[in-house]
């Protein structure tokens, strides 16, 4: 796909946040001719409705605020070219694509809460790392679930790759176990592991999650060298509390951020950018096998406002 085809499908895919953000933020600075405080109140409602943060919300108002002083700004159409810069320099600091070396094994673990998405984003990726010439290997580690094995199954059989997998109820360790057996034993493709998409506020089911992560530490050293966070970005603020548990307790090093076609919140990853600096590695525009596409920080923001 083109250039000019990859940003019209995204723009597409992120319609409600854009049409939120940008026809309304235009429609604000045409109607008012008058830089007032009427209009900066409008401007903070606007921006906190798609979810940017209050703290990016409160820096963009006082950088228009000293422009102003400063004379630098002349009307209330430039508001918007200040709102694009601010929003292009915090999401540059997380503009890190996931680089995958070749001929060597490479583990990621993928960790989220029910309903996130989280398995079928996995889907997502296998075909998105076929197509850059990767070999796949699935690990249904969500064994609490049968419907999680069978969904993970119903990809790996979409894909053609080997899932490892168990009876529901499992050890999810003991499943992990035997996957990187498999790797000991030569394989040396990427190995994307499912695990169970347990509340975050269950310390327990942390503690589990941790374990998984420890047994591939044991079995292959510098293992996992991905733990991907898949967030559901429909749940705006709450996805960035979800974000800031698994990154203490599990050492997050990655993002996923699904539905973003299904929401006018999708201003969430500028909140994830300035409160947590965790790369967005990929989001997720729609239903389809190519809709999961590599996150890149100047083509999020055309979509949003040009």
């Amino acid at each position: 796909m083109s250039k000019d085809g990859i940003l019209e499908k995204l723009k597409s895919g992120m319609a409600k946040t854009r049409n939120l953000l940008a026809k309304n933020l235009d429609h604000l600075v045409f109607d008012k001719k008058e830089l007032d405080k009427e209009l900066f109140d409008e401007l903070e409602e606007l921006l906190i409705a798609a979810d940017l943060g209050p703290q990016f919300v409160q820096d963009l108002i006082n950088d228009v605020r000293d422009r102003l002083t400063r004379k630098e700004l002349q009307n209330t159409v430039q508001i918007k070219n200040v709102l694009q810069e601010r929003m292009a320099a915090i999401l540059r600091q997380i503009d890190r694509p996931l680089i995958i070396p070749a001929g060597q094994p490479f583990v990621i673990m993928v960790v989220g809460v029910n309903g996130s998405g989280k398995t079928t984003t996995i889907g997502k990726l296998t075909g998105l790392l076929q197509k850059s010439g990767h070999e796949v290997m699935l690990v249904a580690g969500d064994t609490f679930r049968a419907a999680a094995i069978e969904q993970l199954e119903v990809w790996g059989n979409r894909t053609g790759v080997t899932v490892v997998k168990q009876n529901a109820n499992a050890d999810p360790a003991a499943v992990v176990f035997d996957a990187l057996g498999k790797v000991k034993s030569g394989y040396n493709g990427v190995v994307i592991v499912d695990t169970a998409g347990r509340l975050h506020t269950r310390v327990n089911l942390m503690e589990e999650l941790k374990k998984v992560k420890r047994i591939m530490g044991r079995e292959l050293a510098g293992a996992p060298q991905e733990i991907l966070l898949v967030l559901d970005a429909t749940t705006g603020q709450n996805a960035v509390i979800q974000a800031k548990t698994f990154q203490k307790e599990i050492g997050v090093t990655g993002i996923v951020l699904t539905k973003l076609d299904g929401t006018a919140k999708g201003g969430v990853v500028v909140r994830i950018a300035g409160e947590l600096g965790l790369p967005v590695r990929y989001i997720g525009v729609g239903e389809g096998m190519d809709d999961l596409r590599s996150f890149n920080s100047s083509d999020f923001v055309s979509a949003l406002l040009d």
